[in-house]
């Protein structure tokens, strides 16, 4: 779930093709990105891998075992989604990013006017450091292992805060080391996630390659399949809409134009395939795997889980937990790089360097406390909930608003700083969505929604929303001075 330039490498360092390269430290945050800095195919498929194949699927894939997804689910309804997921990359992110070739930041300032888009940027940068916190979290079970039993306390699906001060220290020290490469721009981002996601995606079928031998067994179809009498907290259409909506924000949301406008063709957008099957179709089954091997074997309570690093550990020993701690660097290093760019657009007068070094404080911050990955299903359905549904302005804009009779980029046109419309559109399905949610904790409707069905209706009354006020506007960008 950035903005990047090209490499520069050459052919034969495997990455991309040799292409000038942009001035040093430019990301065209404001402004198309040049031709001269477009780039193949294989940068994306590279970071899409990477960025997917990450420590959080050590996290989800237990989740689902915890609430008692059966076996047709997992297989059947992950593959429906992530191709749900892919389908909605390819064909609406990223015709969108080759034709604007702007941020998403950018992008939303000329629809949002500049005040507003303020607050947009504050929501989105915030919530991106909270998803990399995740990643930090559950790289830091990768750490305990290698020192001796009990010197660092690891957390439990049920742990909301800090075990110890050796885990404080863990937090601090791997996301400082990501916040580093995400320093160092698309360049050093992408490389790692070249050379580090065939490695990872081999890691987890090999975790799940050896509990089938410790399990004695090669039906995996039945270990999925839970005991009789498991409540059964999600659906196989819960399970569709979570494959898909997971990433809500960064395809139906838009976020992946900071990443897809680099790219030569919209066909770059099928690169998101090499996340979507390798690192989360077939990574979660296998780290779901991991934990119905400590339920059964070991007698965990599935309700409170195990933490990714002892397992693997138990499973392939140090390769693993360097995978784990890699797996979370190739997706903090992104999605830091994301909330740096968001924060640069909060606060112009802030380099590149300044903003990400702020969006990595953040991220190490929330990392520490282990409640975002804990509960990372209801967090991620939450943060596409709030951030998806710009994506329906922006289609709009892009593919409606001269068919519909109202103008494009109306903030930029008309001067405003802060269009009334969009704040309305998008605020209203957000609030009235949230309320639904389980994790909501004011629910006057009677009935609870997971987080997760709510970004694609948020999302179309979002658009439908701003179509009707912007009309209503009588074709003017609603402003305040």
């Amino acid at each position: 779930m950035t903005g990047r330039h090209d490499t520069g490498l050459s052919p034969e360092h495997g990455m991309v093709e040799e292409i000038e390269s942009p001035a040093v430290g430019s990301e065209y945050e404001r402004q198309p990105v040049p031709e001269k800095a477009l780039m193949g195919p294989s940068s994306f498929w590279g970071m899409y891998a990477g960025e997917h194949t990450a420590g959080t699927e050590f996290m989800i894939g237990p989740l689902f075992v915890k609430w008692g997804a059966d076996a047709f689910s997992l297989f059947v309804g992950l593959l429906i989604g992530n191709l749900l997921a892919v389908l909605t990359w390819r064909y609406l992110t990223a015709p969108i990013a080759c034709s604007e070739r702007l941020t998403l930041y950018y992008k939303m300032e000329k629809i949002a006017g500049r005040r507003l888009v303020t607050f947009y940027n504050l929501a989105n940068g915030l919530l991106f450091c909270f998803l990399a916190g995740a990643m930090i979290t559950v790289s830091a079970t990768a750490v305990g292992p290698f020192f001796p039993e009990g010197t660092i306390l690891m957390p439990t699906f049920s742990s909301t805060m800090p075990t110890g001060p050796a885990w404080i220290v863990s937090c601090i020290v791997i996301g400082a080391a990501m916040t580093f490469v995400a320093l160092k721009g698309y360049d050093v981002v992408a490389l790692v996630g070249h050379y580090a996601a065939p490695w990872m995606f081999l890691i987890f079928l090999a975790c799940a390659i050896v509990t089938l031998g410790k399990l004695e067994t090669t039906d995996v179809w039945g270990l999925l399949t839970p005991p009789p009498g498991t409540t059964k907290s999600i659906s196989f259409f819960g399970i569709v809409l979570f494959a898909w909506f997971c990433n809500a924000a960064m395809h139906i949301g838009m976020a992946d134009l900071s990443v897809l406008r680099f790219a030569r063709k919209p066909s770059a957008g099928w690169a998101s395939a090499a996340g979507m099957f390798l690192g989360h179709y077939v990574a979660w089954i296998c780290a779901a795997i991991l934990l119905i091997y400590w339920v059964r074997e070991r007698g965990v309570d599935p309700q409170e889980g195990k933490d990714p690093g002892t397992m693997v550990n138990d499973a392939v020993g140090w390769a693993g937990l360097v995978c784990i701690i890699i797996a979370g660097w190739t997706t903090a290093n992104p999605t830091i790089y994301r909330a740096g760019l968001a924060f640069q657009a909060l606060f112009p007068a802030l380099s590149r360097t300044g903003a990400t070094l702020l969006a990595g404080g953040v991220c190490i911050a929330s990392g520490i406390f282990p409640a975002f990955a804990m509960r990372l299903l209801d967090f991620v359905g939450v943060y596409g909930t709030i951030l998806a549904p710009v994506g329906g302005l922006i289609v709009v804009d892009h593919f409606l608003a001269d068919r519909v009779g109202i103008p494009r980029d109306p903030a930029e046109k008309s001067g405003s700083s802060f269009n009334v419309a969009v704040l309305i559109a998008w605020m209203v399905p957000v609030l009235v969505g949230l309320s639904m949610t389980a994790v909501s904790p004011v629910n006057p409707w009677g009935f609870e929604v997971p987080a997760w069905y709510l970004p694609l209706p948020c999302t179309i009354a979002c658009g439908i929303l701003y179509i009707i006020l912007s009309k209503l506007a009588g074709g003017r960008s609603a402003a305040i001075a």
